[in-house]
């Protein structure tokens, strides 16, 4: 693993040489004070980031599993969506926006979307090509544990907050043109590598998830989990970073968008496994 992050590591020092700073902007990284809907839903996910965060590892330190069942697995879970469902109902855009045009009720939508189609049809592709398993308690849609739904959903939205601010730097920092074009494309790669490493690491203290090679799940795994990202980052980025940009996203368009979001990352899943040559089996236990 050194070496892999080793080798992104130089491959982004070795393109950032080529970036123009940005004369007329020292850069952001959060949305601007222009853009008050985005901003105010970033900055609430990351205050409540370390709370659902201190709640798992609490949890996972304390070995508090061991005690769980299926309700109480879909009450942590669900329970830690529940700030995130209820902030577009007292947000600032509450008081004179529909719920249906706020940002943060699409941003919610968005990831919804996105939350689901993972669990739903990706968790088979870790299935058949990396042998996973969820071995612990709970109630299943499609073989997928039901609270793994809820838990992906907060998951997701803090991933794609830091994934914004990141991206917006970039953007915001340097000249438009091809280098930042292929720094950007670089970092993107990069943050959806760290991420599904991440994960799987952290993880991996809990016992009722694992792999039938962890290796290979912390290396071509973290690759193959890292292909949700590569997609979905960017994406996500897009609605509403202009000031103008919220004309052109209603929530249908913002439906279609994730959905859209979905296919490509399950077509690209697909050509994975096919030049793997594994056989994707759905409907066998994941336990």
């Amino acid at each position: 693993m050194g070496e892999i992050f080793a080798g992104i590591l130089t491959c982004l020092f070795l393109l950032y040489q080529s970036l123009k700073s940005n004369e007329k902007s020292s850069g952001c990284w959060i949305a601007s004070s222009e853009n008050p809907p985005k901003r105010e839903y970033e900055l609430f996910c990351l205050y409540y980031t370390p709370i659902w965060i201190g709640i798992f590892a609490f949890i996972v330190v304390a070995q508090v599993y061991e005690s769980m069942a299926e309700v109480e697995y879909m009450v942590v879970c669900g329970g830690l969506c529940i700030p995130l469902f209820l902030y577009p109902h007292f947000c600032s855009e509450s008081k004179t926006v529909p719920l249906a045009e706020r940002y943060s009720f699409k941003a919610n939508v968005w990831l919804a979307i996105y939350s689901f189609i993972g669990n739903y049809w990706y968790t088979h592709y870790f299935y058949s090509v990396l042998k996973a398993s969820y071995t612990f308690p709970s109630w299943r849609l499609n073989d997928v544990p039901i609270c793994l739904y809820f838990a992906t959903f907060f998951y997701f939205s803090t991933y794609h907050v830091f994934s914004n601010m990141a991206i917006r730097k970039v953007v915001t920092s340097f000249q438009e043109g091809w280098a930042r074009w292929f720094f950007l494309a670089a970092l993107i790669l990069a943050m959806s590598y760290f991420t599904a490493f991440a994960e799987t690491l952290t993880i991996s203290s809990f016992p009722y998830y694992d792999f039938e090679d962890r290796n290979m799940a912390y290396t071509v795994g973290s690759a193959f989990y890292g292909i949700y990202f590569i997609v979905s980052f960017p994406m996500f980025y897009r609605i509403y970073e202009k000031k103008e940009a919220g004309q052109g996203f209603t929530l249908g368009q913002v439906i279609i968008d994730s959905l859209g979001a979905g296919m490509l990352i399950l077509i690209l899943l697909d050509i994975v496994r096919l030049y793997l040559g594994i056989p994707l089996t759905i409907g066998v236990s994941g336990q």
